[in-house]
C-alpha cells in the first residue's frame, strides 16, 4: 500500500471555519467592512497582550504599514537581520527605504544585540535627536528585529541599546502567535508588532496579517493608512497617501475560527518540536533549533541543522526525503545573498553565513500524527547514517 507523503505545513481546517465561512456569505458582508475583521483585530490583540490591532492584506502590507506608521520615509534606513524571509527588507524598500542588514546570535538566530550595539556605536553619528549612518548620511529611522521560526528577539537589550538613540522598534513577528517572552506576551515589547495569517502559518485565514500596538494615535493613524486614508462620512475625502491593505471579511472569518484553537495548535508545534530534539540529540553532528532562555517560542517550523560535513548537503537531503514521501525544505538564503539587497550596507555576517545552508525544516503541521513524525524520524535518521558510516 503506497503512503501519502507528509507535507511540511498545511492548514488544519475544519468545521468550525466552514460555518463561520457560511455566516459571513449569508450577511453578504465579503469585503473589509464586517464583524469578523473587528472579532480577528481583537482576538489577535488580546492573545498577544496588546490593546489594539489592525487587519491587513498579508504580513508584508503589514510590515508595511507598521513602518509608515512610525513615520519611515524615503531615502532613510533600517536595521533588520539578515537571516530573515526576504519579506521584511521588501517591507523596508516599499517605503523607499533601505535595509541594514545584521547578524544574528548563535543562540536564537535572532538580531545579534550586540552587532546592533556595534554598528550603531561605530557606523553612526547623533545629530538633532536623530541618528545617521556615518558613511551616507541617511538617517537610520528603525529597528526591525524578527522573531525567526516563532522565536522573540532579546527584546530587553534591543529596546535598551534603542532608547537613547530614539529609535522605533516595528518587531516582524510574522509565525510567532503563541509565544512568551520571559512569560508574558510579546504584543507590547516593540513599538507595532505584525503577524501573518498566510496559510503555512499555525494560524492562517488564507492569508492577512494584523499589525498591533499599544498607542492609539499609532494605531489609529495605520488604520486610516490602510484604508486609503479616507476622512469619515458620505464624501470621499482622502488626506493623505493611504493603501488598500485591509483584510477581507472572508478572510476573516476563517482566521477567527483558527484563533480560537490557537492555545491548542501552538501546543502541538511544541510537542512536535520536543520530540524532533529527542529524536535526533543523540546524533553525532546533528544540531537543533535554538531555545534561548529568554523565550518560548511558538515552534511555527521545527528541524535540524547539519553540523558534520560528511552528511549529505541540505538540498541533497531534502530530495532524498521527498523519495520517502517526506516534504523537507532548506532554510531562508539571507537577504544579503540575494539580487535585490547584494549592495546593501551591512555589518559582518559570520553567524549568519555559517549557519543558513546547514538548516532543514522538517514536517510541522499541527495535524502530523505519531505515526507520520516517526515515519519523517526514521527516513531522516537512515539518510543521515548513509552519509555518516
Amino acid at each position: 500500500m503506497t503512503q501519502l507523503p507528509i507535507p511540511l505545513a498545511i492548514p488544519n481546517l475544519g468545521e468550525e471555519e466552514k460555518e463561520r465561512l457560511e455566516r459571513c456569505i449569508t450577511s453578504s458582508f465579503v469585503s473589509y467592512i464586517g464583524p469578523f475583521v473587528t472579532e480577528l483585530e481583537e482576538m489577535t490583540a488580546k492573545a498577544c497582550g496588546a490593546r489594539f490591532g489592525v487587519a491587513t492584506s498579508s504580513g508584508t502590507t503589514g510590515l508595511h504599514l507598521a513602518l509608515i506608521s512610525m513615520g519611515v520615509k524615503k531615502e532613510e534606513l533600517v536595521l533588520i537581520p539578515s537571516l530573515t524571509f526576504i519579506a521584511t527588507a521588501n517591507a523596508v524598500k516599499h517605503c523607499g527605504a533601505d535595509p541594514i542588514l545584521l547578524d544574528v546570535d548563535a543562540e536564537s538566530w535572532t538580531m545579534d544585540p550586540i552587532c546592533l550595539d556595534n554598528f550603531l556605536k561605530e557606523e553612526a553619528y547623533q545629530k538633532q535627536g536623530r541618528i545617521f549612518h556615518r558613511q551616507t548620511n541617511r538617517r537610520i529611522a528603525a529597528i526591525m528585529p524578527v522573531y525567526v521560526l516563532g522565536l522573540p528577539a532579546n527584546m530587553d537589550k534591543i529596546r535598551d541599546i534603542a532608547k537613547p538613540y530614539g529609535l522605533s522598534i516595528v518587531a516582524d513577528g510574522a509565525a510567532a502567535l503563541g509565544a512568551k517572552y520571559k512569560g508574558r506576551p510579546i504584543g507590547d515589547l516593540a513599538d507595532l508588532t505584525v503577524f501573518s495569517f498566510n496559510g503555512n502559518k499555525t494560524v492562517t485565514a488564507g492569508g492577512g496579517g494584523v499589525v498591533v500596538g499599544n498607542d492609539p494615535d499609532l494605531m489609529s493613524q495605520a488604520r486610516h493608512l490602510s484604508t486609503t486614508a479616507r476622512l469619515s462620512g458620505l464624501e470621499y475625502i482622502h488626506d493623505d497617501i493611504g493603501y488598500n491593505y485591509r483584510m477581507t471579511n472572508l478572510q476573516a472569518a476563517v482566521g477567527c475560527a483558527q484563533m480560537e484553537k490557537l492555545e491548542r495548535f501552538v501546543e502541538k508545534k511544541r510537542t512536535i518540536n520536543q520530540i524532533y530534539d529527542e529524536a535526533f540529540s543523540g546524533i553525532k553532528g546533528v544540531g537543533l533549533f535554538p531555545k534561548p532562555r529568554w523565550a518560548d517560542s511558538a515552534c511555527w517550523m521545527s528541524g535540524i541543522v547539519l553540523e558534520n560535513p560528511s552528511f549529505p548537503a541540505v538540498i541533497t537531503l531534502c530530495q532524498k526525503l521527498k523519495g520517502e514521501g517526506v516534504e523537507a525544505k532548506p532554510f531562508w538564503r539571507p537577504v544579503h545573498m540575494q539580487r535585490p539587497y547584494l549592495k546593501s550596507i551591512r555589518s559582518a555576517l559570520h553567524v549568519t553565513e555559517n549557519l543558513w545552508s546547514k538548516i532543514v525544516t522538517l514536517p510541522s503541521s499541527t495535524q502530523l500524527t505519531q505515526a507520520e513524525q516517526e515515519r519523517v524520524i526514521g527516513s531522516a535518521v537512515k539518510l543521515l547514517k548513509e552519509g555518516n558510516p
